[in-house]
């Protein structure tokens, strides 16, 4: 029996930021007998019928250090043949180590953030292997890297083309309000560009820095000569951002280099234009499509040239993307490249 332990900070498709990992869950338990589901929240109803979940929720961070080795240590017996998958947080990868290496089974890390933490230089010293969208995506240099794409579910992102009739370009950034997200630098191009262009952002803001952050730009846009023409919405339930996608007409991401937000790709994946400040989405977006990250003059002129291309140009835009995320970030095939990583399949 192929098993498969997947050790995660939350299993809940109404989650905020982490809603995308229940997808990443299923396109696992496609591939293997069983999976075995190590988190700290779990929704039991999401999971797949060949999963099983513990969580290992405490008060206290030492609790649950204790809780989450005792119950990997419960899985280890039925491991051989199998692995160990450390989702995001380093912290997984160094705490499962001592248990599962001197056992030989794989320890496999999926991280993708621009933070170089000592802990994370630890938890790739002692993981297997280290698997990431992109070989700059990992903040570190190793030899240890695979490249596997992103792990977007299409299903979830149909392509529908934008139909409206009042002219105007509707732009959308999706996301928390983080300082490393840049919205200031889109503000000050949409306020750049003029008439005809609109944006609204949509994201939550779950910590003090963020809250700040979206009162500052609050204070920006209304600074700026935006008329109206921007809104900085909180965030919406996963569900709704596929329609949210196709009442936009292209999306901005400003995201700081080193962290390829899934955003890009999903909103690629429903056939949306993208412009990207992030030199790491040089493989999915043609160059008219990328700007420098803090100059607001070369994203007013990215936005005009979406202007220019007109409907039907945004849509050819739009569908080739589609074709690229299909091709190299599908979550079928980001699930393929975990159980390669970890040596389960050839």
């Amino acid at each position: 029996m192929r098993r498969l332990v997947f050790v995660t900070q939350q299993v809940d498709p109404g989650h905020p930021a982490l809603a995308a990992t229940v997808a990443k869950i299923t396109a696992l338990a496609e591939l293997v007998d069983e999976l075995v589901v190590l988190a700290d929240g779990i929704v039991p109803e999401a999971l797949p019928a060949n999963a099983r979940a513990h969580s290992f929720r405490a008060r206290a961070k030492a609790a649950r250090g204790l809780r989450f080795e005792t119950a990997l240590a419960r899985e280890l017996p039925g491991l051989r043949g199998g692995a160990v998958v450390a989702h995001m947080s380093p912290i997984y990868a160094v705490l499962a180590a001592p248990l599962v290496r001197p056992l030989s089974v794989p320890l496999v890390l999926w991280f993708t953030h621009w933070r170089a933490s000592r802990l994370l230089r630890l938890a790739e010293r002692m993981s297997t292997a280290v698997v990431s969208v992109d070989e700059r995506s990992f903040p570190l240099r190793s030899l240890k890297v695979h490249a596997i794409g992103h792990g977007i579910d299409l299903a979830e992102f149909p392509c529908l083309d934008a139909r409206r009739e009042d002219g105007e370009l509707r732009l959308l950034a999706l996301g928390r309000y983080s300082p490393a997200k840049g919205l200031d630098v889109v503000l000050r191009a949409v306020a750049a560009v003029g008439e005809g262009v609109r944006l609204e952002v949509r994201g939550p803001a779950l910590s003090e820095e963020e809250r700040a952050h979206r009162a500052e730009l609050s204070l920006l846009a209304a600074e700026l000569p935006l008329e109206g023409r921007a809104e900085l919405g909180d965030a919406l339930p996963r569900e709704h951002v596929p329609a949210l996608l196709a009442h936009h007409d292209a999306l901005v991401n400003n995201m700081r280099a080193g962290a390829p937000d899934k955003v890009v790709y999903e909103a690629g994946a429903a056939c949306r234009p993208v412009l990207a400040s992030n030199p790491v989405f040089d493989s999915l977006l043609d160059p008219a499509q990328l700007f420098a990250r803090d100059d607001p003059g070369e994203l007013a002129e990215r936005i005009r040239g979406l202007v220019g291309l007109g409907a039907e140009g945004r849509a050819e835009l739009g569908r080739t993307l589609r074709e690229r995320v299909e091709e190299r970030h599908s979550v079928q095939s980001w699930a393929r490249g975990i159980l390669r990583a970890a040596g389960m399949v050839p």
